[in-house]
């Protein structure tokens, strides 16, 4: 098979081309400018895109990686050579979430469809391997050119040194052993431990079986026993609670006299104080204390004394009366006579008049205020005399103090008749906390609570005897459950036997494993040594590779091999093209040979060991393409096919 042509929408890649030839292609670009991309798409075309395939961490699927940056759907042609016949792949997307689904395949220049090839299988057919031998073999991507192993690559190798039968591969039959062997037994988990679980637990039901009537047997006499118990119990409970009512009754009926006979002599004792302070409130002096009365008595006493009779004497009226008369007398002797003299006689005795009447009429006015005083203080006491108040202070003080001994009364009234409604508040909260026979210290309490305890007992007992019986009927015939028990140990033995077979068969699976591993191996590791042998000059002359692929390597002056940690990074590349050269000459078919596509893979080479790397190169290229992208500009001189690229 060889590449002859590639036209692009793949990524960065917008309808680009890239041509081909026979032999040796070197394709020489800078950093970022698509040469990985064009690897991924030449995969791609083969074997189309896994859209099942999801985002992880530090990992991209291709079908988001390689979305073209233009935003046209991803698509591409490839024209190649295969059977002598040119052929043209084209793949094409109809959904987004299907890229590169459309396929077909063309023989070139026509529409004629190429014969049972389609997008699944086009790959496998055109290179002879799968798309998992493929990328471990002839494919050889940027930073990964180390060789792993895998089912489909031990089929390869498998078919090699065996029969040429490639649908076995020793991980795919270790892992469906195993697998066998784990259902059987994995830890505690599998078959036999479940069966042993389930013979544990018909044994162990077997023996509960045994057991079960004597303990339903000791239940049952148990139970009569605490049933006998606790109708005692209820007769005495009732007995004692006909007691605790009638004591509690007779206490409560004690009481109810008790605070009858209190509020009696309490209302007795109000009514009385009533009385007696209504018979001081007669008297006039109100509700007032006893010292301020008698101290306004004596004071209102002492006013009256200085009051005593106050009288208006008409000896001071007489020499006014005179005057005026003798006034008058002279005023007509004047008017008989008109002498002068009597006119100021009269005048005269006029004005002298005047005084004494004045001082006559306050005289007078001072008598009247005083009688006024005094007719005030004896209203206010109701009394006719001073004796009359002093009675009145006499019979104020003599009831005054009889309200003061009714108030005491009534003091002690009301604190027995509290007393009482307390003491009885008392007898009604005991009366019910004695009740209460759920609760308390009393008899009937004490007794009910011991009811119902034996109660509970009993009805625990009747539950447990209930569980066994439920149990046993669950459980079944124990005839059954023997014959349960006979088959699962039967059954046992069986898995038993077919574990211990897959335990045989894996171990006979690992010494055939290595029987191809010792006759592979060698051949591997002699055709990696030549191709090592011929990069580095002659340096390294031996390669061993252990099963997993991995390798180590051997110079002429060492007397062991180094592993890979010793070896420096242009070294280690080297090491790893080697083997995998070996693995494209040894496991991939000899008839038309598949391209050999390196992505970057001399990046880490001096300039010595890159020049021998395409030496290499130009000598596998005689026999099947190869198609070497790269970063590194070749020096003047080198020989080297570079392929046509128009981008």
């Amino acid at each position: 098979m060889r590449i002859n042509k590639l036209t692009a929408s793949f990524g960065k890649l917008q309808n680009e081309t890239l041509r081909f030839h026979d032999g040796l292609n070197v394709i020489y670009a800078p950093n970022e400018s698509g040469k990985s991309t064009w690897c991924a798409f030449i995969r791609a075309m083969l074997y189309g895109v896994d859209s099942s395939e999801r985002s992880r961490n530090g990992y991209l699927p291709d079908k988001l990686k390689y979305v073209p940056w233009s935003g046209a759907p991803m698509e591409g042609t490839m024209d190649l050579t295969a059977d002598r016949c040119d052929i043209t792949l084209t793949r094409t997307t109809r959904s987004k979430n299907a890229p590169m689904r459309e396929f077909t395949a063309t023989y070139t220049g026509s529409n004629v469809p190429v014969e049972n090839v389609n997008g699944s299988n086009a790959g496998e057919l055109l290179t002879g391997v799968t798309k998992d031998v493929f990328r471990r073999s002839a494919f050889i991507e940027q930073g990964n050119v180390g060789v792993t192993g895998s089912p489909e690559l031990e089929k390869r190798i498998a078919a090699i040194v065996s029969t040429g039968e490639e649908q076995t591969s020793y991980t795919e039959a270790d892992e469906r052993l195993r697998a066998w062997q784990r259902k059987r037994r994995w830890n505690r988990r599998g078959q036999l431990p479940e069966l042993e679980g389930k013979m544990d637990d018909a044994k162990q039901l077997l023996q509960e079986m045994d057991g079960s009537a004597e303990e339903l047997e000791r239940l049952d006499r148990e139970l009569k026993t605490c049933q006998e118990e606790s109708q005692k119990l209820e007769q005495a409970v009732i007995e004692a609670r006909k007691r605790q009512r009638r004591d509690a009754l007779n206490r409560l009926n004690r009481g109810r006299s008790q605070l009858h006979a209190s509020g009696e002599a309490y209302d007795r004792a109000i009514g009385e104080l009533t009385e007696r302070r209504e018979a001081l409130r007669e008297l006039g002096f109100g509700d007032r204390e006893l010292p301020d009365v008698e101290q306004e008595v004596r004071r209102d006493l002492r006013k009256l004394k200085e009051l005593g009779e106050p009288k208006v004497s008409g000896k001071k009226l007489i020499p006014a009366l005179l005057c005026f008369i003798l006034a008058v007398i002279c005023a007509g002797v004047y008017t008989a006579t008109e002498l002068l003299p009597f006119i100021i006689a009269a005048g005269v005795l006029c004005l002298a008049a005047v005084p004494l009447m004045m001082g006559y009429s306050r005289a007078r006015q001072a008598v009247q205020q005083a009688q006024e005083q005094r007719r005030q203080i004896l209203k206010k006491y109701r009394a006719t005399s001073s004796e009359e108040i002093g009675g009145a202070l006499r019979s104020f003080r003599a009831r005054y103090e009889a309200v003061l001994a009714a108030e005491k009364q009534e003091k002690l009234a009301r604190s027995a008749y509290e007393s009482s409604t307390k003491q009885q508040t008392d007898l009604e909260e005991n009366a019910i906390a004695e009740l209460d026979f759920s609760g308390g210290s009393s008899e009937a309490a004490q007794l009910s609570r011991a009811l119902a305890a034996k109660r509970a007992q009993v009805e625990q007992i009747s539950s447990n005897m209930a569980m066994i019986r439920g149990r046993l009927s669950a459980i079944g015939d124990p005839l059954v459950l023997a014959s349960s028990l006979t088959c699962m140990q039967e059954e046992y033995e069986t898995i038993q036997g077919e574990y211990d077979a897959i335990t045989l068969a894996l171990e006979a699976l690992r010494d055939a494993d290595r029987e191809i591993q010792t006759r592979f191996s060698p051949e591997l590791g002699r055709v990696a040594a030549r191709y090592m042998s011929a990069v580095t000059g002659g340096r390294y002359e031996d390669v061993l590779i252990n099963r997993d692929f991995s390798a180590r390597t051997r110079t002429k002056g060492d007397a062991v091999a180094r592993d890979a940690e010793y070896l420096s990074a242009g070294t280690l590349d080297l090491m790893y093209l080697a083997v995998r050269l070996a693995v494209c000459e040894l496991a991939l078919p000899d008839g038309e040979p598949c391209p050999l596509i390196l992505d970057d893979a001399l990046v880490n080479l001096d300039e010595t060991r890159f020049a021998q790397a395409i030496e290499l190169l130009k000598q596998i290229a005689k026999k099947r393409q190869v198609i070497l992208f790269t970063c590194r500009q070749q020096e003047e001189g080198q020989e080297t096919a570079e392929a046509d690229s128009k981008e």
